[in-house]
């Protein structure tokens, strides 16, 4: 039998797996919904929620007209980073996946963890751009859901901060981020993964202390054993989502009075800026930022809120944050990109 025919047969069982049968339709729908039958990638990395992504793509990808890319980044950050990113490739061709590998040849020394999502999601991007692709698939679940509230409520975020991630986030004008298993649980994923490839692999990574969401994913394993119900926290974040999505439309409202989008520039008007709770300010002074400096996240709240005081109390007021040139000149504040020599 061929490793193709073997495939299909494996690709077969899944429809008498009790987790695929839950989850594949819920997929389904999110893809329909979203994507609207348009190519898309699927970003790998090996963990078990992943390759539970992959062959739910694989399967949908059979059932529509529709081509998905399988794509790893190799940040080249641990030792084996690259032998391992090969086992997977090697793991997925035998269930006819076809995995592209980019290696990463930036330098990540500091603030490892948001410095190689931002590499990871740089090179997807430009991977998409050149594919004309739309969309990037990633792999991030209800238990991430939960980890990155607790994450957020540890640094003291607001509303937004707290209404964790977005299922659908633009990365750019033409490349967005779609997170259709938000609400599935990661040992569904575990299940889908082992009974379709007949094992996973774990990222050391996971297991180190030094990364605050190590530590979070700790604590929420006791919270699981103290019988606090992980769903009850992220209809939480859920709630707390629908509060935020009526927060932006009016902050959008706010926008278009205030706001003044030039070519290489933006301008925020202060009398009418000066009139909004720190909140609403906080917001529309970080979207200004990320979008000037087409960040994938704003800058901190914390750096955004000094730089507000400094606003209010300077009358002339020159400043950097978040790769961007922020200057405060009679009724403006204008912003636009640094350029560093």
């Amino acid at each position: 039998m061929s490793k193709k025919d073997l495939s299909v047969r494996k690709l077969k069982s899944l429809d008498s797996n009790e987790k695929f049968i839950q989850v594949y339709p819920y997929f389904k729908t999110q893809l329909n919904k979203y994507l609207k039958k348009n190519n898309f990638l699927v970003a790998v990395s090996g963990g078990p929620d992943s390759l539970a992504l992959s062959v739910l793509s694989q399967k949908y990808t059979a059932e529509n007209k529709t081509k998905a890319l399988f794509v790893l980044v190799d940040h080249k950050i641990r030792k084996n980073s690259s032998k391992e990113a090969l086992w997977v490739q090697k793991l997925l061709k035998s269930r006819s996946i076809k995995l592209k590998i980019i290696k990463n040849r930036q330098k990540i020394n500091n603030n490892v963890q948001a410095e190689a999502r931002k590499v990871r999601y740089e090179l997807l991007s430009n991977f998409c751009l050149k594919n004309k692709i739309k969309f990037i698939l990633t792999a991030h679940h209800r238990d991430d859901q939960v980890e990155t509230f607790l994450i957020r409520l540890s640094r003291g975020s607001g509303i937004q901060g707290l209404s964790s991630m977005d299922r659908v986030v633009k990365l750019n004008s033409k490349v967005s981020i779609f997170r259709p298993l938000l609400d599935l649980k990661k040992e569904d994923l575990i299940s889908i993964s082992k009974s379709y490839f007949g094992r996973v692999v774990k990222d050391p990574s996971n297991d180190d202390n030094k990364y605050l969401r190590t530590k979070i994913r700790g604590l929420v394993k006791h919270f699981e054993k103290s019988g606090i119900d992980l769903d009850r926290v992220h209809h939480s974040i859920k709630n707390l989502a629908a509060s935020r999505d009526i927060l932006n439309s009016y902050i959008k409202s706010v926008e278009k009075k205030c706001v003044l989008k030039k070519r290489n520039q933006i301008l925020i008007n202060l009398d009418s800026f000066s009139k909004e709770k720190q909140e609403i300010q906080l917001k529309i002074l970080g979207n200004c930022i990320k979008q000037t400096s087409k960040a994938y996240y704003p800058p901190r709240a914390k750096k955004v809120i000094k730089l507000l005081e400094n606003i209010r109390s300077k009358s002339i007021l020159k400043a950097t944050l978040g790769n961007c040139l922020i200057e405060k000149k009679e009724k403006n504040l204008i912003i636009r990109k640094e350029y560093l020599n």
